[in-house]
């Protein structure tokens, strides 16, 4: 998949467990690892918004586009 999902990489800038971050954005566990192990075939925008707002930071700063 062309599409990097790099949510740990902020997590651990962010001194956050994932644990933390799915409760503030009132999803499971099980939903947010989807999301980080790259399996969700789609992401809402309001997701994306909430996890940047959470997070203090910038849409490319989690996904990165990665030619194949």
């Amino acid at each position: 998949m062309p599409i990097i999902i790099n949510l740990d990489v902020m997590l651990a800038k962010r001194k956050m467990r994932s644990a933390e971050l799915a409760e503030k954005l009132d999803i499971t566990t099980a939903n947010l690892s989807i999301i980080k192990t790259g399996k969700a075939k789609a992401i809402r925008l309001t997701t994306l918004e909430a996890i940047c707002e959470i997070l203090d930071c910038q849409p490319a700063d989690i996904l990165e586009y990665v030619k194949e």
